[in-house]
């Protein structure tokens, strides 16, 4: 290869921006450029995981995890049966007696205008799913009511009854008996109320 060619290729390689590293493999002991060559790292000092101690951290984080699920749960369960608990025997004689007189009543009953539901946060229940029902006394005259509260799954079907009641309401009095779902959370169940009737 003669000057000119030299000169030629280096002015081609200094004008294409390209960065050349060379590397002599000179064995008669002359001097020999830097290597770029990259070296294998040094696994002494490896401070990693092997895949199997992985694994086995992430069956240990997934039994944790489990564990406090399970915890939560039961948790949960003292809370509800807690806030159960606290619903008073007049009450739940209350709801018995508005079940008895449901069952022959036809329709909505005469009771429906009289009677609304609201929601109940589930930070308050125990994680039950439970309605306030306001009912009303709109008469002029004392009167006890009895009301029917389903439970609608998504696709509307009803998949748990309760009944609530209040007695000898005076007029324009209120009260405002609680329908708790014993069903867990989910799915996800709606409110629906049903029959409302005054006697």
């Amino acid at each position: 290869m003669n000057t000119r060619t030299v000169h030629l290729a280096v002015a081609a390689v200094l004008a294409s921006g390209a960065l050349v590293v060379s590397c002599s493999s000179d064995d008669s002991g002359g001097s020999s450029s830097p290597s770029a060559r990259p070296t294998a790292p040094d696994t002494a000092s490896f401070s990693g995981n092997t895949p199997s101690a992985l694994e086995s951290k992430a069956a240990s984080a997934l039994a944790s995890a489990r564990a406090s699920a399970s915890a939560a749960a039961a948790s949960a369960s003292a809370a509800a049966a807690s806030f159960e608990a606290s619903v008073s025997a007049e009450v739940e004689r209350a709801n018995k007696a508005a079940q008895s007189e449901l069952k022959d009543v036809q329709g909505q009953g005469n009771a429906m205008s009289e009677v609304a539901m609201t929601g109940k946060p589930r930070a308050q229940t125990g994680g039950l799913l439970a309605v306030v029902v306001t009912i009303t006394n709109k008469t002029d005259k004392k009167a006890s009511y009895a009301v029917q509260v389903d439970f609608l799954d998504s696709s509307g079907k009803t998949v748990e009854t309760r009944y609530v009641g209040a007695e000898d309401l005076e007029p324009g009095e209120k009260a405002q008996p609680l329908a708790i779902s014993r069903k867990p959370p989910e799915p996800v169940l709606t409110p629906k109320l049903v029959k409302a009737q005054r006697y």
